[in-house]
């Protein structure tokens, strides 16, 4: 099952990651959150984050303090 996480507004996302790599060849991970679970998704939230809301409503990953 897909992490999922709901806005202040009501709204679901699903937590996504996906590996790219860069101009220089080297390899990142990059997170997203999405309305509709697909191919990528996560089960939980990785190890040094946590689940933080903007101010527009998104949410977003932050890393733990």
């Amino acid at each position: 099952m897909a992490f999922s996480t709901q806005n202040s507004k009501g709204t679901t996302y699903f937590l996504h990651a996906k590996d790219v790599t860069l101009r220089g060849g080297r390899q990142q991970r990059l997170f997203y959150f999405a309305k509709a679970a697909s191919t990528g998704s996560l089960d939980a939230v990785p190890d040094g984050y946590m689940v933080a809301e903007s101010k527009n409503g998104l949410p977003v990953l932050k890393k733990k303090v």
